[in-house]
């Protein structure tokens, strides 16, 4: 049987032997007995090492490179990483404390984000992480609150730029939006941060995300540099910081194909002395989530039954949209497109067929996959999603019919 969709860009992170997945250095199915039971997620510490290696690669030497900890904020991921990258940004309370936990410098974690509380303001301040501030009202609250403690807060300003990254999954900037400062307004904020005496650090522009189009990243790039030198002049005191954001994407869906990261650095490359010549005291930051652990992460869930309807086959698994909703089709999908997904234990089976892959739920919406062609499957093989390593569980509706939680395990 076969099936006339599009194909998916041959996932080839994972090496295959004996017709099982091998993930961490072992079997597919000696790791799920590792783990003891299904649904997990499971992560290639190898994987995730190589990808800022490639990035090291074809990225300038004097780009730093963070984690942006949303992605993926499991505590041992995030260890892993902070012991490979040069700075790590948070979106949270929660997430600031992971980060405080690792052997990472504070001064060298920021936090972003919208509706900071007093409490992770003021923790964020004694801790001496910088504060990417989302507004003029926010800067005035940390002004009072660094006053109160007595500690001079680091802080940068958050630029919603008049730009955005063209082609890009989400876009972060350019019209109105609820994440920093109008790039009109920040030249009156920056001289209100030198009258409140903010130990200013310099600037987050961050325009897209998920974004495979290199001549859009480019462009960004360009203006966002662009950018950064302009609002210089207005700065208080020299520009330590200029954080460039990410928007690398990965390849999900058929007919995607991987990012070309050395056109992609090639320009950076070509954009840097001019930075470096007008701005010689900035650190040039990438920040980074999805493209750095997406592709190293796998989730796996247990066939429970082969059920046939109408001619249709569906395999019915312990998992769903619970634990993974992105692979639903219900975050941030407009029309709905499968992830990889394949029987994980049978990978070159010669029987194949087009089945649908659901989970317990009951709600239609639960559905790994859509009429998809694999190998045929039984009850208790195993299903992997693959690209699962970002906004995986964490963005994912657990408490939904109150099924158990799945397991995590970095291998």
């Amino acid at each position: 049987m076969s099936n006339n969709r599009p194909k998916h860009a041959p996932v080839i992170q994972f090496p295959v032997r004996d017709n099982c997945l091998q993930i961490g250095g072992m079997s597919l199915m000696r790791l799920a007995q590792r783990v003891g039971r299904t649904p997990f997620y499971a992560y290639d510490r190898q994987r995730i090492t190589e990808r800022v290696a490639s990035l090291r690669q074809h990225l300038p030497t004097e780009v730093h490179l963070h984690y942006a900890m949303k992605a993926n904020p499991m505590p041992a991921i995030v260890q892993h990483m902070a012991c490979l990258v040069d700075g790590i940004d948070v979106a949270s309370g929660g997430e600031m404390r992971i980060a405080l936990d690792t052997p990472m410098s504070p001064g060298m974690v920021s936090f972003a984000g919208p509706g900071k509380g007093d409490d992770e303001l003021s923790c964020a301040i004694a801790a001496g992480i910088v504060l990417n501030m989302e507004s003029e009202h926010e800067m005035e609250r940390i002004a009072r609150l660094g006053a109160h403690l007595g500690i001079r807060p680091h802080v940068a300003v958050r630029v919603n730029p008049d730009f955005e990254l063209k082609s890009s999954g989400m876009k972060m900037g350019g019209g109105p939006k609820q994440f920093g400062v109008d790039a009109e307004r920040v030249p009156a904020m920056l001289d209100r941060i030198g009258k409140l005496g903010l130990d200013f650090e310099g600037f987050h522009i961050f325009s897209g995300s998920q974004n495979l189009k290199v001549a859009a990243i480019q462009e960004s790039h360009e203006k966002t540099l662009r950018l950064g030198v302009s609002l210089a002049q207005y700065a208080p005191a020299g520009v330590r910081l200029l954080n460039i954001g990410g928007g690398f994407g990965i390849p999900y869906f058929p007919g995607d194909e991987p990012l070309d990261l050395a056109a992609v650095g090639e320009n950076l490359r070509r954009l840097m002395p001019e930075v470096k010549r007008q701005l010689p005291e900035t650190r040039v930051v990438i920040e980074l989530g999805r493209y750095l652990v997406a592709e190293a992460g796998i989730y796996v869930c247990r066939v429970l039954e082969r059920k046939k309807s109408r001619g249709q086959v569906f395999l019915v698994t312990d998992g769903g949209l619970h634990h993974h909703l992105a692979a639903s089709g219900n975050f941030g999908q407009v029309i709905r497109k499968n992830y990889p997904v394949v029987v994980g234990n049978k990978l070159d089976g010669n029987e194949r067929e087009i089945v649908s892959v659901v989970g317990p739920l009951c709600t239609p919406l639960d559905l790994l996959a859509d009429q998809m062609e694999m190998t045929k499957a039984e009850a208790g093989d195993l299903i992997v999603v693959f690209q699962s390593g970002a906004y995986g569980l964490t963005a994912s509706p657990t408490a939904f019919l109150s099924h158990p939680a799945p397991v995590e395990v970095l291998v």
